[in-house]
């Protein structure tokens, strides 16, 4: 394993880092740092949470000069949502002092003047939506044609939400300026695929392959609950956690959960599409810090979500497909944690929730639990009995400990390794 300086990192931008605790690359990092270094296309494939944001941030701080010219960035880095755009400025600004760079946001559902007058003043690197940025570019607030790197991040959540038509439409204006192009994703096939062949241009691949055959990190539970006790079910798994994030379906069901929880004496807060940005942002800061014990979230408002300290995360609603399924459960077990997921099957359920197992390859058993329960405490540790671990047909069921689906990779304890900052 080399160090950040073998990389080619910049000692200033090394000493920041160890400043925070981040002494050890991350592979991702260790692959496409040096090549991202030399001015090479780079096309990242590894899960979210694997450390891509000093994967293409600290080649960005180290290639480009301060002092860009007014509303003339000259980096610009493409992210889905205006939560994952706001935690990559995060990261990269306490990096950026060191080096005299300005880094700021640009995303919708904010006051668009401040960002007029951020522009105004002059950033070297615009962390932006693509609609907020094109909503700026139309207005000529911003101007690209000095720009010098692009990166697009979660190239496949981009995809998933439909913003590629918005990515490729900024992307046919940078033509002239001939950027270098990093493009980072969980997976490469498809829309992500014709992304890469028509905008990068002899790109070099690394893909983080992780250990199949290890033991998994992130350890899968499928709980029957009574509709009456469900509310009392997840708050003892909170209970027994720092930090729990709680998946529903709706708005309405997760401002009436965030009630029940309180209710239950648990610090708890929700983040949905009905929510002021503020109120959003204040959610997740305080989720951040442990501050609250239980996030409520709907699928639409946790896109994008970079939270590396879930310990659990709670399908208070089923899953409606794999794909929420593995998206939900990919909010804990980040950055090499370990991470626990529970799963509740109301009594009407059961077939639903056994066609989804199988569509994920899994075998864990469906068992019926209630809120008195003391192993709720600990959900890693929990073990079903000899009589409750039974398949659908009554026969014994083989426990699971996590699942493999297409476009899914696991953290293997090879890989895992102690907590080192954010990234």
């Amino acid at each position: 394993m080399k160090s950040f300086a073998e990389l080619g990192v910049r000692e200033a931008l090394a000493a920041v880092l160890a400043q925070q605790g981040i002494t050890d690359p991350f592979p991702i990092q260790e692959q496409t740092i040096p090549d991202a270094i030399a001015r090479r296309d780079v096309c990242g494939k590894a899960k979210t949470g694997s450390g891509k944001t000093l994967a293409f941030g600290l080649p960005i701080l180290q290639s480009i000069e301060p002092g860009a010219p007014k509303a003339h960035p000259r980096a610009l880095v493409l992210a889905p949502t205006r939560e994952l755009a706001r935690q990559i400025v995060d990261v990269l600004r306490p990096l950026a002092r060191a080096v005299d760079l300005r880094v700021d946001p640009f995303y919708g559902g904010t006051a668009i003047q401040p960002q007029h007058n951020a522009l105004h003043r002059g950033v070297d690197i615009a962390v932006a939506t693509p609609g907020r940025l094109i909503d700026l570019l139309q207005t000529r607030a911003i101007r690209l044609d000095g720009l010098q790197v692009v990166v697009i991040d979660e190239a496949d959540r981009m995809a998933d939400m439909g913003f590629l038509p918005q990515v490729e439409w900024i992307m046919r204006r940078l033509n002239a300026a001939q950027p270098q192009v990093l493009l980072f994703s969980a997976t490469l096939d498809g829309d992500v695929d014709v992304l890469v062949r028509r905008y990068l241009h002899d790109p070099v691949f690394h893909d983080v392959v992780e250990d199949d055959d290890a033991p998994e990190v992130m350890l899968h539970r499928f709980f029957e609950v009574h509709h009456m006790d469900r509310v009392r079910v997840a708050a003892a798994i909170s209970r027994g956690a720092a930090r729990t994030l709680v998946f529903v379906r709706t708005k309405r069901g997760a401002d009436r959960l965030v009630r029940q929880l309180s209710g239950e004496g648990l610090r708890a807060e929700a983040i949905h599409g009905d929510l002021r940005q503020q109120a959003r942002e204040r959610a997740l800061k305080r989720f951040r810090a442990g501050d609250l014990e239980a996030l409520v979230a709907t699928d639409v408002a946790a896109r994008g979500l970079h939270i590396d300290e879930v310990d659990v995360v709670i399908h208070y609603d089923l899953p409606e497909d794999p794909k929420a399924y593995v998206h939900r459960s990919g909010r804990t077990a980040r950055a090499g944690r370990t991470g626990a997921v529970a799963t509740f099957v109301l009594w009407d359920q059961h077939v639903e929730a056994d066609r989804l197992k199988r569509q994920l390859q899994m075998t864990e058993p469906t068992v019926q639990i209630f809120s008195n329960d003391p192993r709720l405490a600990d959900l890693p540790s929990f073990q079903a009995t000899e009589t409750e671990a039974t398949g659908t047909d009554g026969s014994p069921a083989r426990q699971s400990s996590g699942f493999a689906t297409a476009g899914t990779s696991h953290t293997s304890p090879s890989r895992a390794r102690p907590r080192r900052g954010r990234r």
